[in-house]
């Protein structure tokens, strides 16, 4: 097959226009990055893919025994707890490994950047872009606990990929300024693993959100994983969770900045790459 031919076009005060065309036009460089990433996360592992499934699985037990058994926090209703738990999961984990991964694909591409033009912005996109794959094939356990407790989705769950959607661009902003910074300050590869720890507490993946205080709602939605995560279970366990509108208006106002930020700050600094590297 022949493949698509382009020409790259250089002229002043046109590199934006041009920039977001070419994203468009090496769109083959991203399929193969992303399958890529794909690849090496499992690559000389036994189990393979099937840790996509496994890692979720086994937080929700360890979860489900120490925040609904041992301290008895309360579910949403009659919804089980394991249900409730990975409902949270799996936004989460793809959220965490989004940030640890992207955080650190610059430098690690850093012989791709330093020697072939391309938009660098698809590195950081390919390396979120093959967690979401993770992310899809990690719904097969959820989809399994729901069958061993009977437990069957509302019409809610026609939301779930809007949602979903808001979790990608949530951790696509953050990520993306992270790595940037990573590549500039070397410091923020430490720093990284310390904001992923701490989001996972500041974050209701073991604990419903409704156990927070009223008047400390809103403040908590600012954390933009909690809108992501009370999206999840509202879409996933359906009436019995309720949705804090007020709390994902702001979450989502969070995360839009976060992004818009992360794209100004990654195309002001792009042009720099070459020379932090």
């Amino acid at each position: 097959m022949k493949s698509e031919e382009f020409n790259l076009i250089i002229e002043p005060g046109r590199s934006e226009k041009n920039y977001w065309g070419d994203l468009w036009r090496y769109r083959e460089l991203f399929y193969i990055l992303v399958w890529r990433d794909f690849k090496v996360r499992y690559k000389q592992t036994v189990i393979g893919i099937a840790w996509s499934v496994i890692r979720p699985f086994l937080t929700m037990v360890i979860m489900t025994v120490v925040f609904g058994k041992l301290a008895g926090l309360p579910s949403e209703g009659d919804t089980p707890y394991a249900i409730l738990t990975l409902a949270a999961i799996l936004p989460w984990q793809f959220f965490a490994n989004a940030l640890t991964e992207s955080s650190n694909s610059l430098v690690g591409n850093a012989n791709l950047i330093s020697k072939v033009y391309f938009p660098r912005l698809i590195i950081p996109t390919s390396s979120i872009m093959s967690g979401f794959v993770d992310l899809l094939i990690s719904f097969g356990i959820l989809a399994f606990m729901m069958l061993w407790y009977g437990f069957a989705p509302s019409w809610q769950i026609v939301f779930l990929p809007l949602f979903l959607l808001i979790g990608f661009v949530a951790s696509f902003g953050i990520g993306l300024f992270l790595t940037t910074l990573n590549l500039k300050y070397r410091d923020f590869r430490f720093i990284v693993p310390f904001i992923v720890q701490i989001g996972f507490y500041v974050s209701p993946v073991g604990y419903s959100s409704a156990i927070i205080p009223e008047k400390y709602r809103l403040l908590y939605s600012l954390n933009p994983m909690v809108g992501v995560i009370d999206g999840f279970r509202w879409s996933i366990i359906g009436p019995e969770s309720k949705l804090y509108l007020p709390g994902l208006a702001v979450s989502v106002t969070v995360m839009l900045f976060f992004a818009w930020l992360a794209i100004r700050y990654f195309r002001r600094t792009e042009k720099k790459f070459a020379d932090y590297i």
